[in-house]
């Protein structure tokens, strides 16, 4: 497409977004600039806030504007239980399942030594910290079903193993390969009900 750099930039940017290539990013930006100029507006206001004051929870590391969470601040949640996931989006796929009402841990990612991430990055260390200091009697591994997930899972589970908490695996009602993200809620819900204790696995 033969365009002006400030059109060809805007498509470029775009393409950050996952699943968004190039005709999309094209149709998406000529919709803004022919269409909708006050939602391309907005979005750019949304967005510019979020990234200027959305950081991460200083218990559970989820994404938030706030030093702590809503769902750790919250006196209502079962404190008991820690429910560790992968991502932001697990989280919000749980609570829309609405069956689990403990604490979480985010880890924003999962071990991927190839990519350079290991325990440090996933703030292992921190949870470790938060089950010695005796907050949980249950923490409840929700990483996705898939190898690299099935690692980090099995890496947090071996660091607990001489614990006196309950560590255990939501059950494989989530398709192996499958993303808890993308997964429904009734799966969701079957999955909570049937998690395993890794310690005794």
């Amino acid at each position: 497409m033969s365009s002006s750099p400030l059109i060809e930039e805007l498509i470029e940017a775009f393409r950050c977004l996952p699943g968004v290539g190039q005709k999309s990013a094209q149709r998406m930006t000529l919709h803004l600039l022919e269409r909708n100029r006050q939602g391309g507006r907005r979005l750019s206001e949304a967005l510019g806030g979020a990234l200027e004051r959305v950081g991460n929870c200083r218990q559970c590391r989820n994404l938030t504007e706030e030093i702590v969470c809503g769902i750790c601040a919250n006196a209502s949640r079962e404190r008991k239980l820690c429910c560790v996931v992968e991502s932001p989006a697990d989280v919000l796929a749980i609570e829309q399942a609405g069956t689990y009402r403990g604490l979480y841990f985010v880890l924003m990612g999962h071990l991927s030594p190839i990519d350079g991430i290991g325990p440090e990055q996933l703030g292992i260390g921190l949870l470790l910290e938060r089950v010695t200091d005796g907050g949980f009697e249950e923490v409840i591994l929700a990483c996705n079903a898939t190898v690299e997930g099935d690692a980090t899972a099995w890496y947090i589970a071996e660091q607990l193993r001489d614990s006196s908490v309950v560590v255990s695996r939501i059950a494989h009602g989530v398709p192996v390969g499958g993303e808890l993200e993308f997964t429904d809620g009734g799966t969701l819900t079957h999955a909570f009900t049937g998690r395993t204790d890794m310690k005794r696995a």
